[in-house]
């Protein structure tokens, strides 16, 4: 049995909140900003391009393009399989029109900066499956500041699930794995950051809240439902006017 499947196979409390972390690890897509239509659109024309019925699905959500074509259309070799990653990325940075900020993004991402200029260190990296240009396309039409910290998919060897991107994204804030939340909208995503060891707060934009309980520390609809303050030199994650 793999790590993957203790983490999943053993349930996990549902409410756990408050938490306290010294910095948060966000994930972008279908955490801080809808792409969930675009990605959607994107991967089908691929797929349909390569003369195939599947559907791109919520399972796929939050994982580096790579994996999931490797998943998709294994009949690729390696070169099929790069012009096909390149294909993907150019049709995604194409798509970003209608890419929207998620409910409650802007509003964390202050509370966040206030702490941050308050405790005199960054508290929050975002860590992505995208690569670093679909990351600057889909950010930058959110007209949003840039993230303190930053972990693209093209900045590790292995994406999510694995726990390599949190880990680095813990390792650019200067604290401990452990000392982290991380919050994701996959099963994927939150598999990686269990298995960095950061605690987890699920939010059920794309995925079913069935599927995502049992991995995460805590189950929210979206980003509106939390806030953030400081408490001495720590980061209290809190239901909203709890």
């Amino acid at each position: 049995m793999t790590a993957s499947q203790d983490t999943s196979d053993a349930p996990r409390p549902a409410a756990a909140l408050p938490l306290r972390a010294r910095a948060l690890l966000l994930d972008m897509d279908g955490t801080l900003i809808d792409s969930g239509p675009a990605v959607e659109r994107a991967w089908n024309t691929l797929l349909r391009e390569h003369g195939t019925d599947l559907e791109f699905g919520h399972a796929q959500h939050g994982r580096p393009a790579r994996q999931v074509l490797a998943e998709l259309l294994p009949e690729l070799d390696a070169e099929q399989l790069d012009a096909a990653h390149a294909r993907i990325e150019q049709l995604e940075i194409a798509d970003v029109d209608s890419i929207v900020t998620l409910p409650g993004t802007e509003r964390i991402l202050r509370e966040l900066d206030a702490a941050a200029q308050q405790l005199g260190r960054d508290t929050w990296a975002i860590v992505t499956s995208c690569t670093a240009p679909l990351f600057a396309a889909r950010w930058g039409r959110t007209g949003l500041a840039d993230p303190a910290q930053l972990v693209t998919a093209d900045q590790v060897e292995r994406g999510k699930p694995d726990p390599a991107p949190y880990l680095l994204g813990a390792e650019r804030l200067g604290v401990p794995p452990e000392a982290t939340i991380v919050l994701e909208d996959s099963v994927g995503g939150l598999v990686s950051g269990t298995e960095a060891g950061a605690r987890t707060v699920a939010v059920t934009s794309t995925t079913p809240a069935s599927e995502l309980a049992p991995l995460a520390d805590a189950l929210v609809t979206s980003l509106d439902d939390l806030e953030v303050r400081v408490d001495g030199e720590d980061l209290v994650l809190a239901r909203r006017g709890s």
